[in-house]
């Protein structure tokens, strides 16, 4: 079976979705030595991003083991993760200097 989210490293707290996914779907997870069950909230769209643990507001979101941005809301597992619930740190140039 295809895997329909990937995690690279441990330390993510969000998934990427390899194919468009519909809200109620329940999807095993790997992240290292861990293995579990998320159901999704929201529909999620290839390409995307899916909490895999609840994050709460001002957390770091991390995706391939990298720090992506800040919660600017609390995330719940199996929420989508996108602009209007992360403030992104990479590329502001509004914030240089």
């Amino acid at each position: 079976m295809m895997q329909q989210l990937i995690v690279i490293n441990p330390k993510d707290n969000v998934a990427t979705a390899t194919v468009d996914l519909q809200k109620g779907q329940e999807i095993a997870v790997e992240t290292g030595s861990e293995a579990f069950i998320i159901t999704l909230q929201a529909d999620i769209k290839f390409g995307h991003k899916v909490a895999i643990k609840d994050i709460k507001k001002g957390s770091p979101v991390y995706k391939y083991g990298e720090e992506i941005g800040v919660t600017t809301e609390d995330i719940s597992m199996g929420e989508h993760v996108h602009v209007h619930n992360v403030l992104s740190q990479r590329g502001r140039g509004d914030l240089s200097n």
